[in-house]
């Protein structure tokens, strides 16, 4: 599994890895926290900004773990005996 991180703008306008994606980055990704944790993203609740560059991150992200999963299949069901009915 990769850890993503989500960039962040200094004051002097360089760049450098944040500590997580905010709520805002998150819900416009279609995330909520719940699914982030259940996904390991990492989620810093005190940042307020939505940068583009980390929402097109998050949605790359997500794209990829559903290339990844593989949908589990029904298990067949098995043939009923035959009783006759009373």
């Amino acid at each position: 599994m990769h850890h993503i991180k989500p960039k962040i703008q200094k004051t002097d306008g360089k760049q450098r890895d944040g500590k997580g994606f905010s709520l805002n980055e998150l819900k416009e990704a279609g995330l909520n926290k719940a699914d982030a944790k259940r996904l390991k993203i990492p989620v810093d609740p005190r940042r307020k900004t939505a940068h583009a560059e980390n929402i097109e991150t998050l949605k790359a992200h997500l794209a990829q773990q559903k290339l990844q999963t593989k949908p589990k299949s029904k298990p067949e069901r098995q043939a009923a005996k035959n009783k006759p009915k009373k």
